[in-house]
């Protein structure tokens, strides 16, 4: 076999290296942004989820105060189509809800000796558990995904697909300080 042979095979491989590297590439970006949207679904539902304990709650608390439920139909506009940034602040006002649905409660102890309202507390719990799952599978994946974009060389097939970085689900301000135990 002649250079010029040897030298055109070499060549073959080199362009078939890089063609099946850049298909692996744009695959392995491609998954993990649909990880990523599939994580943020996972938030969607367990925010869902959130909304139906919560309006099922107040139902069963009519009998002991007077509260309405618009602020909660206010604040479920959790659909397709909000930013990172209005999930986080739609987030925010349902954390403010259950807050004051639990000071209220308070107020009421027939309320808190009630089966039922023992019931929706501890389904509560076990929504609020799953929507922390939630936002921690989503933060993952937008991490491998943001990693996988930035990352040389790497990122040369990102900027060809047009591929920018996602938002992270983030905490409250209010949540990342200590909690006062004081009595």
């Amino acid at each position: 076999m002649s250079a010029l042979g040897i030298i055109g095979i070499v060549a073959l491989v080199v362009v078939l290296l890089i063609v099946f590297w850049f298909i692996g590439v744009y695959n392995g970006i491609k998954v993990s942004g649909i990880k990523v949207s599939e994580a943020l679904s996972g938030i969607d539902v367990a925010l869902t989820k959130r909304y139906d304990v919560l309006t099922k709650m107040l139902d069963v608390t009519k009998g002991y105060m007077n509260y309405e439920k618009e602020t909660l139909m206010k604040i479920v506009q959790l659909r397709s189509g909000m930013s990172m940034n209005e999930r986080n602040n739609a987030n925010r006002e349902m954390d403010n809800l259950s807050r004051e649905f639990r000071i209220l409660a308070e107020h009421y102890p027939e309320l808190r000796s009630s089966n039922n309202f023992v019931e929706l507390q501890r389904s509560i719990a076990d929504v609020e558990e799953h929507l922390q799952a939630a936002r921690r599978l989503y933060n993952s994946n937008v991490t491998d995904y943001n990693r996988r974009i930035i990352t040389v060389p790497n990122n040369i097939v990102a900027g060809m697909m047009g591929a920018t970085q996602k938002a992270f689900f983030e905490a409250d301000e209010i949540k990342k300080n200590d909690v006062n135990m004081t009595f």
